[in-house]
């Protein structure tokens, strides 16, 4: 009868999702919880999610020049400085994640607080009196921009806003990712398939925000605007909330950044002649294409029963011969009990590490991004945006590379990667950090066309004596779109790869704040391009000469010069990369060498 009994309680712990529970904190069961279906609701929370965020921010620009009377660089700061905060602060929702928190409960949350800086704009864009004075803009002639307490709700709405864009970032993807089982080859090819759509969502978001509410935030209003993506913010939380019974949510295990700097104290503190650890010649293995995964299963807190062989086999490795200084944490004795690690957590926080120069060098890219949002839709404004009897708002540019995405993320998932499996003979095909290379490229390339159109737009308005005509230029809008087309494919190539390598490469205990690092590069790309605009202006505004980015014309601006230097810099940034993603080796977790 006991043995009955022990075989029905071990099989019922073999149907458990070891490490998550469901929304009511009970444990997650196979079969029941997790997979496409659990993760599909995510899918369309992103849809509704970017809608919401790009609504406005693919045309908040236009919004700050027309009605807060920015001056185009002011305007373009101000976006960019908005922007790279809520993806920067997806690092503070996905340490939460990780630390305290499910990635269910932030999502819930930042929507929430999104909501209520959404409404905080819209109130101020419907009430008059909250708005600067209204003024005709001439040649030559400058309006008061927005000021006092209204420049405080202005900036109180866009960075409440910020705060909640910020936890959904740093959550959702995560929460779609871990519905999968990485032990199976399904459970990683269904993870995969999970990140290529989630980019296809956030694109399908996007393709909505530039098209229906741009129109309607420059035909009926930017009240309106802000409706919309109050609206679909508080739309998505009820569909969140529909899947909640399928979802397996990881059980947070504490902070990981206090991992991180308890391994590189002891480290760094180790007795150089303290007592050497035991060893049986075992060490962890690294392999060159990603094959292996982990789960929360390597991991046991305090009052958890590990089974003998996990015990067997932590005992039997050693660190590996990466960043071997790390190593001293565990082969040396500490100086305090507190900063006593295992070998688990030293090759965790190498991990972290060895992944921190491809989150470098994609900031570079992100810098590029930036300019959709602000210098490109600047530029459209001013060209001919006449397509048939349609005027197209500059806003909506951004339908070429979201269109594009949409058309080949499909196609990239269901055609290019199987053959590429096939051919290479490799469970993943196309490696992430191939992806991000790609991507890389493709911004260089976008750089260069960008100076190049700038070039061609400066010369027509020069031709036609409208250097300082507030009227469209003779030339279509279309050119412009050349460089959203190759900076979108940028995008899409490596935003989806750099979702995927941090989550699959990072410990488990920290994978919502290692995926949180792909916003994080967009975040440092926003503010890097803020930066890099204000370091040119000083130093080609030095002696009295007219700096390349300023003033209230573009047509005034050298933004082909800017350009120029962005692709130089472009270049030497793709060098960076290449020199640490040939050196860089992919985890292969369990892979042990006797």
């Amino acid at each position: 009868m006991a043995a009955l009994q022990e075989d029905g309680a071990a099989a019922r712990e073999a149907e458990r999702w070891e490490g998550y529970v469901d929304w009511r904190n009970r444990p997650a069961v196979r079969g029941r919880h997790g997979g496409m279906l659990a993760a599909s609701f995510v899918l369309v929370v992103e849809v509704l999610e970017n809608l919401a965020f790009l609504a406005n921010a693919s045309n908040l620009v236009t919004y700050l020049m027309n009605f807060m009377h920015y001056s185009p660089s002011q305007s373009a700061t101000t976006v960019t400085n908005f922007m790279g905060t809520a993806f920067l602060l997806a690092l503070l929702g996905g340490f939460l994640s990780d630390a305290f928190f499910t990635t269910y409960a932030i999502y819930l949350i930042s929507a929430f607080v999104e909501f209520l800086g959404l409404v905080v704009l819209t109130i101020q864009a419907r009430t008059p009196s909250l708005m600067p004075p209204g003024c005709a803009k001439v040649a030559g002639a400058a309006c008061e921009p927005v000021s006092g307490p209204k420049k405080a709700m202005l900036f109180a709405g866009l960075y409440v806003t910020a705060l909640g864009i910020g936890g959904i970032k740093g959550s959702l993807p995560s929460h779609g990712a871990e519905q999968f089982d990485e032990h199976a080859p399904r459970g990683r090819k269904g993870r995969s398939t999970f990140f290529n759509y989630f980019v296809f969502c956030l694109s399908v978001g996007a393709l909505i925000a530039v098209t229906f509410a741009v129109w309607v935030e420059d035909n009926k209003g930017w009240q309106w605007g802000f409706g919309i993506s109050t609206i679909a913010i508080l739309l998505s939380i009820p569909v969140f909330v529909a899947g909640s019974r399928l979802y397996r949510n990881k059980v947070p295990t504490g902070s990981p950044l206090t991992t991180i700097a308890k391994v590189v104290l002891a480290a760094a503190l180790a007795r150089r002649g303290g007592a050497q650890s035991a060893s049986n010649g075992a060490v962890i293995d690294r392999a060159p294409s990603p094959t292996g995964s982990t789960d929360m299963k390597e991991y046991c807190k305090p009052g958890d029963i590990c089974g003998v062989a996990d015990r067997a086999a932590e005992v039997a490795t050693e660190p590996s011969q990466e960043l071997v200084f790390l190593n001293r944490a565990v082969q040396r004795q500490p100086r305090c009990g507190a900063l006593s690690c295992t070998v688990q957590e030293v090759e965790d926080v190498k991990i972290v590490l060895m992944v921190l120069p491809i989150f470098f060098s994609t900031i570079m890219l992100n810098s590029c991004l930036a300019q959709l949002s602000t210098f490109s839709v600047e530029q459209a404004a001013t060209m001919d945006t006449r397509v048939g009897g349609l005027k197209v708002p500059p806003a909506s540019l951004p339908v070429f590379p979201v269109t594009f995405i949409i058309l080949l993320a499909p196609v990239y998932d269901h055609i290019i990667i199987p053959f590429a499996r096939r051919a290479t003979g490799t469970e993943i095909g196309i490696t992430h950090l191939q992806r991000i290379g790609t991507g890389l490229v493709l911004s260089i390339v976008a750089m260069a066309v960008a100076a190049v159109v700038e070039v061609k737009r400066k010369n027509v308005a020069s031709n036609a004596g409208m250097l300082d005509a507030a009227a469209p230029l003779p030339i279509t809008f279309f050119w412009i779109a050349f460089q959203y087309l190759f900076l979108g494919s940028a995008d899409l190539f490596t935003l989806a790869g750099l979702l995927e390598f941090f989550f699959s490469e990072a410990p488990a205990r920290m994978r919502s704040l290692a995926t949180s690092l792909s916003w994080a590069s967009l975040a440092l790309g926003y503010y890097l391009s803020s930066v890099l605009v204000t370091v040119v202006n000083s130093a080609t505004g030095r002696g009295g000469r007219r700096a390349w980015l300023q003033g209230g014309n573009l047509n005034h601006y050298h933004l082909e010069r800017f350009y120029w230097v962005m692709c130089v810099l472009s270049t030497l940034n793709y060098l960076f990369f290449l020199f640490w993603a040939i050196r860089y080796k992919y985890r292969n977790a369990g892979v042990i060498k006797g």
